[in-house]
């Protein structure tokens, strides 16, 4: 019934297995991939015809996490997996990058790829299975796809690349100071085509060395792919690219010098309109046969990517004017907003990011809910990308994919400076509004965002910059490697080369690539580049800000914290909570404890969390024999007094104790709700606290001399 094929391979230290022919058969491609005891099965199918006059390639990547792969049920109310997660989100990104240049240009047929986890040992982290299986599936599947790739994830410690750490080494690497880099690479056997990476900064060496050995450690798996597709590999779908070379010549002979004189013009705007009118006379010079092929728009982005690259590569001046590693003009503002508590607007020529800080306590932090457990998070950054940044009017709606992927970005190239939460036990929310865009709004984020939260006085370790770095490469060889890129020379260039970091090292990089690959050299040179623009930026921010402001905003919250022994933890509490809650409505400030006994307490007002923090420690802490407290008197008897002078702890003050002489009953000198100072002489043999009063200045509450008791 089944026509099963499979392959395997020792792969790190775990078996990677590939297998074929049992599930999904009506899937165009379809492989389980399994790694260790993660396993994951992608799906692709392809239409076998275009939709008419559709000028884009429809390639959908969908990545689902199984909440059953790890023996769980999922939280909320329809125990149902829902929307995608950010994790999700954030992989099929991953799969589509590498996976979209390489099918053949001019194949514009949907293609649809659906990943499933269906195991997941919490070892193996199953985005590298899922990438390595959706290779696999095209390969098998027919679909025009020059591929296969394979992908792995790289660890460095002690000096040494790890090819697949673990999920629990890659885990918070902010809390594991050992562990300094998790690095994603994709790539053919020739090349890499992508790069992700949360770095502790690295030098560009050892980033390069990184690269070099993920794109070695993925060779094998190729091969394994290979072998997979020899025995159980469809027929090759019958695809042409269509020949549009006379469309062509017709869209060049119209309209090559309109379209050249508008890529002179070096304002944004300017540009655009001129580049749509010079499109709009190229139309009107063409036959209604020539509107109507579907290959106009492919004609017309070719003409303008052969002006556009062409003149960089032949003069090493740029659309804007600019030479190869210029960055643009920056501009570093912070305090901007009156009632937050930290605000930033970072402008680098016509890309503009307002960030925005606030600091939250223990209770603003994030639960996520993931197949390897449920943990907290205290960095949150929320990346916002409205129609108006690019002067359109658009549709606004919940964060979409890409929105999803800067803002992740931007959080790994910024998480790495954060101090430890027990040095700052601040949660903090990062929020970036692109108010104009023209070139890298993630990195215009990660600038932003460093002086915002320098601006709300988050001891960072060291100021991060970003920038996004181009690549144009010539059929001959010839290449330039651009600083800083525009929105058309990402568009029509060859690379996507984003470095973010400190002075002292890379924090973050990621790379796309939409050619077959870039050699180890220009990759070089491109890291080299971007420390130098890096640096200069680094070098404008620090006009605004160079550390973080010693002083918080009056609208910030302070934060206290205070460890209690476990075992009083639940006298903080108190049954049904009765005595926080208690803490909390009478001081006015947020208390947080935890299950080591680490509390967090929160006011904008000192005075709440001192009353706060006296409040608990009336309760944890013990009484010191020897000590002078003041206390009240909460009832009086024939042999004393009995004083409540310790939180909820009284003591008896006998009658002998109150005065340096005889009392014929302790209400003649007391009555119940009177203050008093008292000295803890001890305890008893059955434990009794014994106090004393006679010993203790009643006014000032200083203990007295003995003669000065006695007289």
């Amino acid at each position: 019934m089944f026509n099963v094929t499979t392959k395997s391979m020792e792969w790190g230290e775990e078996t990677l297995t590939l297998e074929t022919g049992k599930v999904a058969r009506q899937a165009d491609g379809s492989v389980i991939a399994t790694l260790g005891e993660t396993s994951v099965m992608a799906n692709v199918t392809f239409a076998k015809e275009p939709k008419p006059g559709q000028d884009f390639f429809p390639l959908t990547v969908h990545y689902q996490e199984k909440y059953y792969a790890a023996g769980k049920v999922p939280g909320g109310f329809f125990k149902r997996e829902a929307r995608p997660t950010e994790k999700e989100t954030l992989t099929a990104r991953l799969i589509d990058r590498p996976i979209r240049p390489l099918f053949v240009p001019g194949f514009k047929h949907e293609v649809l790829v659906m990943c499933t986890v269906l195991s997941h040992d919490l070892v193996n982290d199953p985005d590298m299975v899922a990438m390595i299986a959706t290779s696999a599936a095209l390969t098998i599947s027919g679909a025009p796809f020059m591929g296969p790739i394979a992908a792995c994830r790289v660890g460095f410690e002690d000096g040494e690349y790890i090819l697949n750490p673990t999920v629990d080494d890659m885990h918070q690497l902010r809390m594991n100071p050992d562990q300094r880099l998790d690095l994603v690479v994709a790539g053919t056997k020739d090349a890499v085509m992508m790069v992700e990476s949360e770095a502790y900064e690295l030098s560009e060496a050892e980033m390069l060395g990184a690269v070099n050995f993920a794109h070695e450690q993925i060779q094998p798996v190729i091969d394994l792919i290979i072998s997979l597709a020899e025995d159980a590999a469809k027929e090759p779908f019958d695809f042409q690219p269509p020949d549009y070379s006379e469309l062509y010549a017709a869209v060049k002979a119209a309209g090559e010098d309109k379209i050249r004189a508008a890529y002179a013009i070096t304002d944004k705007q300017e540009r655009t309109t001129a580049v749509s009118d010079a499109k709009a006379a190229i139309k009107d010079a063409l036959t209604e046969e020539q509107l109507e092929d579907p290959n106009l728009g492919s004609a017309l982005k070719k003409l303008e990517a052969s002006i556009l690259r062409g003149d960089v590569v032949k003069t090493g001046k740029r659309i804007d004017g600019r030479a190869l590693d210029t960055v643009r003009p920056i501009v570093s503002e912070v305090g901007l907003l009156p009632r937050t508590h930290g605000s930033a607007l970072f402008t680098r020529g016509e890309t503009q990011g307002l960030v925005v800080t606030t600091l939250g306590t223990g209770d603003d932090e994030q639960m996520i809910d993931a197949l390897n457990g449920t943990y907290r998070s205290n960095f949150l950054l929320h990346y916002n990308f409205p129609p108006y940044s690019v002067g359109e009017a658009g549709r606004v709606g919940p964060p979409g994919r890409r929105e999803i992927g800067h803002g992740k970005l931007a959080w790994r190239a910024l998480q790495a400076v954060l101090p430890a939460p027990t040095d700052f036990p601040y949660t903090i929310r990062l929020v970036s509004e692109i108010t104009e865009s023209n070139g890298s709004s993630s990195m215009a984020s990660v600038c932003g965002g460093s002086l915002s939260m320098m601006d709300a006085g988050v001891p960072l370790k060291a100021p991060v910059a970003g920038v996004a770095m181009g690549l144009i490469l010539e059929d001959d060889g010839s290449y330039a490697v651009l600083t800083d890129i525009l929105g058309d020379e990402d568009h029509l260039g060859d690379m996507d080369f984003k470095v973010a970091g400190t002075e002292n090292g890379i924090t973050s990089l990621q790379m796309d690539i939409k050619v077959a690959g870039i050699t180890p050299e220009i990759m070089e040179k491109a890291l080299a580049q971007a420390k130098e623009g890096r640096l200069h930026i680094l070098g404008e921010m620090a006009k605004a800000l160079t550390e973080g402001r010693q002083e918080f905003s009056a609208h910030a919250p302070r934060i206290e914290t205070m460890t209690v022994p476990t075992d009083k933890i639940r006298e903080v509490i108190g049954s049904g909570g009765k005595v926080i809650r208690e803490i909390v409505e009478t001081s006015g400030a947020k208390v947080d404890i935890n299950d080591d006994g680490v509390i967090k307490i929160a006011s904008a007002n000192a005075d709440s969390i001192q009353k706060a923090y006296d409040m608990i420690h009336s309760i944890v802490a013990e009484p010191e024999e020897g000590k002078v407290y003041k206390g009240k008197v909460v009832k009086i008897v024939d042999f004393g007094a009995f004083v409540n002078f310790f939180g909820k702890r009284d003591g008896l003050v006998h009658v002998s104790q109150i005065e340096n002489r005889r009392l014929n009953h302790p209400s003649d000198v007391l009555k119940e709700g009177q203050e008093v100072w008292v000295k803890l002489l001890g305890f008893d043999d059955r434990g009794k606290v014994r106090l004393a009063m006679k010993m203790v200045n009643q006014e000032t509450g200083e203990e007295q001399a003995k003669e000065d008791a006695a007289e």
